[in-house]
């Protein structure tokens, strides 16, 4: 091996992923990259150049990766020795997304594509280092590697839930494919998927898959003339096919075509080609699903610079949920990765009206409250916020109050541009009411605790389920400690709150019936949200203050932790909890069809199927209603 060769070798061993291969190995890559010397602010490739044939590392110097938005450059990366970029002619077939440009006068070297597949193909860790940093654009990839050799974005929540990434990474493919059998001839199926304008079709016996013919195929085999057009279609197919099992992550399905060199896979009944074709995986479907990956959402949120761009991220994530209840992932899943998303767009709106205010003259804490502080916003609801201040001084007080309501009603706003409309009821930092300092807040809750029927006209319970979304945690703490503090033994409160949570119309008739609204825009529609989830809502939340449980604020967990905490009615909380996922996952479809808060269900769209699967998650409720009579002594309705 020659000593520029072997010289490249060595400074790639000390860098993911090369340190995952053995010497020999590097050696062969090292022997064909190219040497590249950059002069300042030269440029390597720009947005919508056309893709390379390798990809980079950063020998010495800096690259700029920037991005041009509106006629603004806008830096998402440095990349620096050791680090690589350039990966998207691995994952995806359309132009460079973005410019690389060297900030000094630097050397890269170009690792061709075609002679680093293999090793990919044969060796996962490589691959998924690869999958994250195209994802992440991370950069100083020596000291941002953990023990496990696995690339640590800036965005923690991506590596924290890997596997619940992998699990959620939303991979749409065709499950209607096109079929046909061996004996038919080339020129009717080309007509046919010309037809249905797909570019591949999969050719079954019995329905299972014995080989597959795509776009390639018919320009590389009929329009070169190697074969007839009136040839029969099992001549000219790729065989056998690639098969997987429905439920295959992105990173499985990404692994497989690089080992197999194809760019599809058979979706099979049990996985292999001896079972029913469930449908086809196509590279483009991989591009896709990468696009929506939460953790890539996350980190485009923490760059984002106006409202415009939150407003595309929090559309990309309908999709996502949308795709993930499409799949049949569990709606808790689904809720945990929208609540994280959805916070990271709150604290990023904070951040930007914190960007055009200057500094806080205090420390102070944005609370999220109500769905979003029960992290169970997977729709675009009205926003529920509040905003605590530190003490200060009695003269700095309105200074230090007016700069927090500016600042609240520059966040609501831009939250309301994103899509989150206004809370009706004014619940918001920006009102004068929800925005005050830590003790107001105290004396604010005690008030509510220990005289609840004296203005109970604002006292609104979703002001007990809370979380953190920017600031100082032991604001949040104070505040929990003032609310277990009343709660001890408070029969006064929780005859409000009990009361307050057994007013809630019946969802059923004495006979067994939807109770639908009678008149208004709604008319003859079901109010799942006031019918079925707030009794369920109110229940868990009046049970856990009760219970002194700190620090549980999602509903669903709640009603599990009850069912440890109070293990004789356990069956009655796990109960709740199913119909609590049930009832939520309606809503979710409602809201994502009609894009609206999804409130209001209409029954007469139901499959009867689906109306008993309602109706049967709503039995829970009366042994809920009892359980609560019984705790709380409460027989009069306040």
């Amino acid at each position: 091996m020659n000593t520029i060769a072997e010289h490249i070798a060595d400074f790639l061993k000390e860098y993911q992923p090369f340190k995952n291969l053995t010497f020999q190995e590097l050696s062969e890559i090292a022997t064909n990259i190219r040497v590249i010397n950059l002069e300042k602010h030269a440029i390597l490739f720009q947005n919508n150049d056309i893709l390379h044939d390798s990809f980079y590392v950063v020998a010495s110097g800096v690259i700029n990766l920037t991005t041009i938005a509106d006629a603004e450059e806008t830096i998402i990366n440095k990349c620096h020795e050791g680090d690589i970029f350039g990966l998207r002619p691995f994952f995806a077939k359309n132009n460079y997304m973005m410019t690389a440009k060297a900030r000094e006068e630097s050397i890269v070297y170009a690792i061709p594509i075609a002679v680093f597949r293999p090793f990919v193909a044969n060796n996962s860790d490589v691959l998924n280092f690869l999958l994250e940093s195209f994802a992440t654009n991370s950069r100083h990839t020596k000291d941002n590697v953990s023990s496990n050799g696995k690339l640590i974005s800036d965005t923690s929540f991506y590596v924290d839930q890997q596997s619940e990434m992998q699990y959620i990474q939303s991979l749409n493919y065709n499950n209607s494919p096109l079929k046909t059998e061996p004996h038919h001839i080339v020129k009717d199926v080309a007509i046919l998927m010309t037809e249905a304008m797909v570019d591949n079709i999969v050719v079954c016996e019995k329905n299972h898959p014995i080989g597959i013919v795509t776009d390639a195929d018919l320009s590389s085999k009929i329009a070169t003339g190697r074969y007839p057009i009136t040839e029969t279609i099992d001549k000219i197919m790729s065989s056998p096919v690639v098969t997987v099992l429905e439920n295959v992550s992105l990173a499985e399905a990404q692994l497989l075509m690089l080992k197999h060199n194809v760019t599809h896979l058979c979706v099979t009944k049990d996985g292999t080609s001896k079972s029913s074709v469930k449908g086809i995986i196509s590279e483009h479907d991989l591009i896709v699903a990468q696009a929506s990956n939460p953790g890539v959402l996350i980190k485009e949120i923490k760059r984002a610079q106006l409202p415009k761009d939150l407003k595309q991220i929090r559309d990309r994530l309908s999709d996502l949920i949308q795709n993930s209840i499409q799949k049949n992932i569990p709606i808790s899943h689904v809720s945990n990765i929208a609540s994280e998303i959805n916070l990271a767009i709150i604290k990023r709106s904070v951040e930007l009206s914190i960007l055009d205010l200057g500094s806080p003259p205090a420390r102070f804490a944005w609370l999220s409250i109500g769905s979003q502080g029960r992290k169970e916003q997977l729709l675009l609801t009205d926003q529920d916020s509040i905003l605590i201040f530190e003490d200060v001084t009695p003269e700095k007080y309105r200074d230090v109050k007016d700069y927090f309501l500016r600042l609240a009603k520059r966040t609501t706003a831009i939250l309301e541009k994103v899509g989150y409309e206004l809370c009706p009821n004014g619940h918001m930092g920006s009102n004068m009411l929800w925005c005050k300092s830590l003790s107001d807040w105290t004396k604010q809750y005690n008030s509510w605790m220990n005289t609840p029927g004296e203005n109970s006209n604002d006292l609104s319970s979703i002001f007990f389920d809370y979380e953190i979304v920017f600031g100082e945690a032991k604001i949040e703490e104070a505040i929990e400690n003032v609310i277990f503090k009343n709660a001890v033994n408070n029969t006064l409160f929780f005859d409000f709150l009990g009361n307050d949570a057994l007013k809630k119309n019946s969802p059923l008739s004495f006979f067994k019936k939807f109770l639908v609204e009678e008149d208004g825009p709604n008319k003859g529609k079901f109010d799942i949200k006031t019918r079925a989830l707030m009794p369920l809502i109110d229940g868990a939340r009046l049970l856990i203050l009760n219970s002194n449980i700190k620090g549980i604020q999602n509903t669903y967990l709640r009603f599990k932790q009850l069912a440890i905490t109070d293990s004789k009615n356990a069956e009655i909380y796990l109960s709740c909890a199913e119909a609590f996922l049930t009832l939520s996952k309606f809503r979710t479809v409602e809201g994502l069809k009609n894009d609206d808060s999804g409130q209001f269900l209409n029954l007469r769209e139901m499959s009867k199927n689906d109306k008993e699967k309602l109706k049967n998650a709503l039995t829970p409720m009366k042994d809920l209603e009892e359980l609560i009579k019984n705790k709380f002594q409460l027989t009069q309705f306040s």
